[in-house]
């Protein structure tokens, strides 16, 4: 059996990457014939640098991963796959991969099709919204989730919604050494003749070594002996931002404590031989950590696992590892708890040689050999149940059994007596910005579906706040404005044409189909008010928005033959631009593809509908292909971002990915399944939502389950944790779109089912 891991390497000093060293030593050790680490596997290292030669690795590290570029997980995920490696195992923690939170991780993850094993380093009790994203979508993508401790596993359980069936206890692994009988460490100046107190890791402040510091006036005052040693480097990241400043800051306090000849550091990072021999030198190890959300500590493990006596703040992983008599546990920052402590182990001997005791007995199975077996267990059933076809089916099948239920609560908590709120701080609406005319009309076609789609009292108590806001902004010549502020002021004399354009949608579909006689009549009122500036547009959206409003006006009103010459006449210009435009490798309207895309060929497609023109059709058909090549190519919807657009030979760019991009692609495909009936528009429009739920190029969902609205974006780093009206608006109209797609292909079966039986 052959691994790939994925994780930080030495000769990074990092602790994640000594425990995936010697989790591969460990699990080589049970197979004694490779003979080396490279012949069980190999290494998949992340970089905290943006150079590929920041480190000199060993030979069984083949591809390296710079933290903060995207592109080069994606490449890692292909070269694994293309590998001989039976299964993938994964050192998680938050820091040591790129993006918001370590967002980029889940691209990679997504593209495995080797089973994936997941070490959780780190689980918060309180983690941020892309937190528990991340964590819910390794869970779903991994065979088996190893945690460390039964904390862990209630975590995940209850906060992240993780099965338990898929999580397993593995604890920390420890050296597989004695201490030397001749220990070379007890000849050293702070050891000498002396009592230590041990702390050793990478120093940072959060490691509270302050806490031991201020407990030694009460300890030498009563063992004057007594040397505190604090081995270990201070972090690079410490390093980078401020220094040797918390070192220093240690000295300094010890100074004006007169502890100063009772404090030594020891600034080396140690192997593992060696620091066995340090634990065994000292008399206690001390873990004054300064709050509990520490899931896991390697250094408590290594400590227990030597046979040393551990004193410790009572964080998570102590509170566990320590129980049973195994150490001793002060509160956080009570440096006198420390020394009494401390007295009482250094004044009763029978008292440390009873944790020292405890702690090498429980310390023999947390010996890395042992540890090794279990994850080859692990590693052994992963290959045996993984069935990569499972993943792909459960990644293309239309399937509403995913979806959320709708939900109007962030709409109305986004929505007044004025209209609904353009904008919103996380998923607090931005009174600050006012509303906009784009916004209501969308809010409008909304609440209509919601209400067409099950008689909804909420959606039909929207409808007159919707459009009112939209006869408020008409002006006294029929034109639109666009922007009110929240005191109710005009911010513009004119809209723009998008504005226009989706505000006549909206007038179409409720003159189509609405609710109640009356609103029908007003909508109309505003409708025909609004027609002389429809010859004005110039724009292909504006004039793309306008088409589909016209459209479904003529279903309702089928006779208006000088609406559909009308329509005839602004779909003209959109297949003038595709003539003037289009090459063998660029079937598109203009010279570059911007926004709101798919709402070019959703309107030609309504066109083509009313007037059954062929070539309209076929422009339709020829610029969606070209559209769905190049955004869902990838097996799910990655629309062109608005960072720099997509210009003909350019660089496609990836982010900022927006909510409307993802709706119009829904609409498009769903108008073409129900004038067309091919299955393959549905599944396309099905894959395109999924966007929504996490099925795009960062893996992450968009729809916030608790809010009930949705995200404004996908950034390079990570999601716009914004949930304005725009992206929620569309997520939900999305959502209906695609529940009424599942109802008409069930009546379409049905009614072929009863031809053919007919026949």
């Amino acid at each position: 059996m052959k691994i790939a891991y994925i994780s930080t390497y030495p000769p990074r000093e990092c602790g994640i990457a000594t425990f995936n060293h010697n989790l591969m030593q460990a699990i080589n050790a049970n197979f004694p014939e490779r003979g080396s680490l490279l012949k069980g596997g190999f290494v998949v290292a992340l970089n905290d640098s943006e150079s590929l030669q920041e480190y000199e690795y060993p030979e069984e590290v083949k591809y390296v991963v710079r933290q903060n570029h995207q592109k080069d997980y994606i490449r890692a995920a292909n070269y694994i796959n293309t590998s001989d490696a039976d299964v993938c195992i994964m050192e998680h923690e938050f820091g040591i991969y790129g993006g918001e939170s370590g967002i980029y991780i889940l691209p990679l993850i997504n593209r495995l099709e080797k089973p994936l094993i997941s070490i959780l380093h780190t689980i918060l009790k309180d983690p941020s919204y892309v937190q528990r994203i991340i964590i819910r979508e390794i869970a779903e993508q991994s065979s088996k989730i190893i945690v460390m401790s039964n904390r862990a596993v209630k975590f995940l359980t209850t906060i992240y919604d993780v099965p338990v069936e898929k999580i397993q206890i593995i604890e920390h692994g420890v050296p597989d050494v004695e201490a030397s009988e001749n220990n070379p460490v007890k000849n050293l100046i702070p050891f000498k003749n002396r009592r230590v107190l041990l702390t050793f890791g990478l120093i940072s402040r959060n490691k509270g070594l302050e806490t031991v510091v201020k407990a030694l006036p009460k300890i030498v005052a009563k063992h004057p002996d007594v040397m505190y040693v604090v081995l270990g480097n201070t972090h690079p990241g410490v390093i980078k931002s401020s220094g040797e400043e918390y070192r220093d800051h240690l000295k300094t306090l010890a100074a004006q404590l007169n502890v100063s000849k009772h404090l030594s550091f020891i600034n080396k990072f140690v192997s593992e031989e060696e620091l066995v021999d340090y634990l065994a030198a000292a008399e206690i190890y001390v873990t004054p950590y300064l709050n509990e959300a520490q899931i896991t500590s390697g250094t408590l493990s290594y400590a227990v696992g030597a046979g040393a006596a551990v004193v410790s703040t009572p964080y998570w992983h102590a509170t566990e590892l320590l129980a049973n008599n195994r150490g001793r546990l002060f509160d956080f920052k009570n440096a006198d708890a420390l020394a009494d402590n401390v007295n009482e182990l250094l004044d009763q001997e029978c008292l440390l040689s009873e944790l020292k005791e405890n702690a090498y007995e429980y310390g023999l199975h947390l010996r890395w050999p042992v540890i090794g077996s279990e994850f080859i267990k692990v590693a052994r059933e992963a290959c045996a149940t993984h069935d990569f076809s499972d993943k792909i089916l459960k990644n293309s099948i239309v399937d509403p059994e995913i979806m959320p239920k709708f939900n109007l609560t962030h709409v109305l908590r986004l929505t007044d007596d004025t209209g609904i709120v353009q904008h919103a701080k996380y998923g607090i609406p931005n009174l600050k910005e006012g509303y906009c005319l784009d916004d209501n009309a969308r809010a409008l076609i909304m609440a209509l579906m919601a209400h067409q789609r099950n008689k909804s009292q909420e959606a039909f108590g929207l409808l007159p706040v919707y459009l009112s806001y939209i006869h408020y902004m008409q002006t006294d010549n029929g034109n639109f404005r666009n922007f009110l502020s929240f005191n109710r002021q005009y911010l513009d004399e004119v809209g723009s044409e998008d504005s226009f354009g989706r505000t006549i949608w909206a007038l179409g579909y409720l003159i189509n189909c609405a609710a109640s006689n009356s609103y029908r009549e007003f909508a109309l009122e505003i409708f025909h008010k609004s027609f002389p500036h429809f010859k004005a547009l110039k724009h292909l959206r504006g004039m793309a928005n306008t088409i589909i409003g016209i459209s479904l006006y003529l279903q309702a009103v089928p006779g208006d033959e000088g609406m559909v010459n009308e329509m005839i006449r602004l779909t003209q210009p959109l297949i003038d631009a595709y003539k003037a435009n289009e090459s063998d490798d660029w079937q598109w309207f203009e010279e570059k593809m911007t926004y709101d895309n798919a709402i070019l060929p959703l309107a030609l497609l309504h066109s083509c509908e009313i007037t059954g023109n062929d070539e309209v059709k076929q422009v339709a058909l020829k610029t969606m292909a070209f559209l769905d090549k190049l955004t869902l190519s990838n097996g799910y919807l990655s629309p062109v971002g608005n960072d720099g657009w997509y210009y003909r030979g350019g660089t496609f760019p990836t982010f900022d990915q927006q909510a409307i991009e993802t709706m119009a692609m829904v609409l498009m495909h769903f108008q073409a399944y129900k004038i067309f009936r091919k299955p393959q528009y549905i599944e396309k429009m099905f894959l395109s939502y999924k966007w929504f739920l996490g099925e795009n190029t960062l893996r992450a969902p968009l729809y916030d389950h608790e809010t009930k609205g949705c995200c404004d974006g996908l950034l390079p780093t990570g999601i716009n944790r914004n949930q304005g009206a725009e992206s929620t608006l569309a997520y939900l109209i999305s959502h209906l779109t695609v529940l009424k797609a599942f109802e008409l292909e069930y009546e379409y079966n049905k009614i072929g089912q009863f031809l053919e039986t007919s026949c």
